[in-house]
C-alpha cells in the first residue's frame, strides 16, 4: 500500500480501493501477489486517468470492464464496479455501477469481498472480517445462485477452505456445491486443472479432497482410484521438510503407480488437459523404477545418469510418501545426491563407433549403448582408452 508504485495507481484514479485477494492476505499476514483495485467509473475512465499521470495500461479485458496498470514493475488488475445482468454457469454478461454493495454482492465468498481504501480503511458489505478470523468460506448471499451464476465456483470452495479454512467446510455451501456437481462437465477442462491444482499446493489438501471424494464431486475431475493417504504424507514430508509444494508431484501421489501408472496418468492428463510437459512428467513419475530408502549409493548414481534429476528426485519422494515411517534421513540423503549430482560425459560418440569399422546405420547405435551400460555399470570409472578397449572387445565378439 505504501509502495510508491502503488501510490502512484491509487492517487491517479481517485475513488478506488483495493479488493479480494490482497485485502485478504494483508488481513491474514500472508503475502500478497496480485493486487486487484476496484473503481466506480467505467474503463474508459480508467484509462484516461491512468494515462493522464503518465502511467503505462494494457487493455487485457476492457469489454468486462478491466485494465491492467503497470507501475515500475508492478502490475495492477483494475476493475471497474460491476452487476450482473445475465449469467449461464460460465460466462455473465455485467453492467457497470458506481454502487460498492452492489459489485460486493456478486462476488464469490464474504472473505473475497472485502475492500480497502488507500489510508488501509477496511469497507465490508457481509461478514468478511469476522469469517476471516473464524476460518469461515461462505458464500455471499445464497449459495446456490453464487454457483449458478458460475460452477467453477464448486471448486472454489474446496479450495478456498483448503487454504483458509478451519474446522469443517460451510454446511449450505457444501450442499449446494454437491447438487451442481454434474454442471463441472460444463466448464473448461483448463479452468478446472487450474483450480484444482491450486488446492493441491495448499498446506494439506487431503481433508478437504475426501471431502470432495465422499460428495462424488472429485471423481467428477478425476477417474479411477485415488491415493489420498500416499498425498498426505507427502504433504506431511514437504511440511517437515521446508520442500515447496509442488501441485504436479501431489497430483502424481494421488493416482495409483506401478503397471496402472501410465494409464492414470493419461487419462488424468487428459480430463485436465495438461500440458504435454506435465503430462510426461506425470507419467515418468509414476511409471518405471522403484526406488528404495536403502539405495546404493553406487545404484542411485546410475539411476541418476538414466531418468536424470527431476524424475529422480519425483520418484524418491513419491516412494518416500508410499513407504512406513521412519528413515527420513535416508530419503533426504538421495535427495541431497541429487541436488549435488553432476552428470559424467561418456567418453565415446558414434562417429568413435564408426571409425572403429562399424558401418553407419542401427548398428552403430546398438554397439555405443552395450559399450555405455559396461561403462555406467563401472560407476563412470572407465576414462577414453579404457572405453576403447571395451568397444574393441564388443565388436570383436560380434565377429566371433
Amino acid at each position: 500500500m505504501t509502495a510508491p508504485e502503488t501510490v502512484a495507481v491509487m492517487a491517479a484514479l481517485g475513488e478506488a480501493r483495493f479488493v479480494g485477494g490482497a485485502v485478504r492476505n494483508a488481513l491474514l499476514g500472508a503475502s500478497v501477489v496480485d493486487i486487484d483495485i476496484a473503481v466506480p467509473m467505467p474503463p474508459s475512465e480508467s484509462l484516461a486517468r491512468l494515462k493522464a499521470r503518465g502511467i503505462k495500461v494494457v487493455e487485457t479485458g476492457i469489454e468486462h470492464g478491466t485494465v491492467t496498470a503497470i507501475s515500475g514493475t508492478h502490475a495492477f488488475e483494475i476493475t471497474s464496479l460491476r452487476r450482473d445482468v445475465e449469467t449461464d454457469g460460465r460466462h455473465a454478461t455485467v453492467a457497470f455501477t458506481d454502487d460498492w454493495a452492489e459489485d460486493a454482492a456478486r462476488r464469490d465468498f464474504t472473505i473475497n469481498a472485502l475492500y480497502a481504501a488507500a489510508n488501509g480503511e477496511i469497507f465490508d458489505y457481509a461478514t468478511g472480517v469476522e469469517d476471516l478470523i473464524a476460518g469461515k468460506v461462505r458464500f455471499m448471499g445464497d449459495a446456490r445462485t453464487r454457483i449458478a451464476e458460475d460452477y467453477l465456483r464448486v471448486l472454489r470452495l474446496f479450495r478456498f477452505h483448503a487454504w483458509y479454512g478451519k474446522g469443517e467446510i460451510d454446511a449450505e455451501g457444501l450442499r449446494a456445491a454437491a447438487e451442481a456437481k454434474d454442471k463441472l462437465k460444463t466448464l473448461s477442462a483448463e479452468r478446472v486443472a487450474k483450480e484444482l491444482l491450486r488446492l493441491l499446493e495448499a498446506g494439506n489438501p487431503a481433508p478437504v479432497l475426501r471431502v470432495m471424494a465422499a460428495t462424488g464431486i472429485l471423481p467428477e475431475l478425476l477417474p479411477g482410484a485415488l491415493s489420498l493417504p500416499r498425498l498426505e504424507r507427502l504433504a506431511e514430508i514437504d511440511a517437515d521438510n521446508l520442500f515447496p509444494r509442488d501441485a504436479v508431484l501431489r497430483l502424481a501421489a494421488l493416482l495409483p503407480d506401478g503397471e496402472g501408472g501410465n494409464e492414470a496418468a493419461h487419462a488424468a492428463a487428459d480430463a485436465l488437459k495438461l500440458s504435454n510437459a506435465d503430462r510426461t512428467r506425470l507419467e515418468q513419475a509414476l511409471s518405471g523404477e522403484k526406488i528404495p530408502a536403502q539405495l546404493a549409493a553406487r545404484d542411485a548414481r546410475r539411476l541418476l545418469y538414466r531418468i536424470g534429476v527431476a524424475r529422480f528426485k519425483d520418484k524418491v519422494l513419491l516412494h518416500w510418501a508410499s513407504a512406513p515411517a521412519g528413515r527420513a534421513g535416508a530419503w533426504r540423503m538421495l535427495l541431497e545426491m541429487a541436488d549435488n549430482w553432476q552428470r559424467p560425459r561418456f567418453p565415446l560418440t558414434g562417429r568413435d563407433v564408426m571409425l572403429a569399422g562399424v558401418p553407419e546405420g542401427p548398428d552403430v547405435g546398438r554397439v555405443l549403448a552395450r559399450v555405455e551400460d559396461w561403462w555406467v555399470g563401472g560407476d563412470f570409472a572407465a576414462d577414453e582408452g579404457a572405453c576403447r578397449d571395451q568397444l574393441k572387445a564388443v565388436m570383436d565378439k560380434d565377429r566371433a
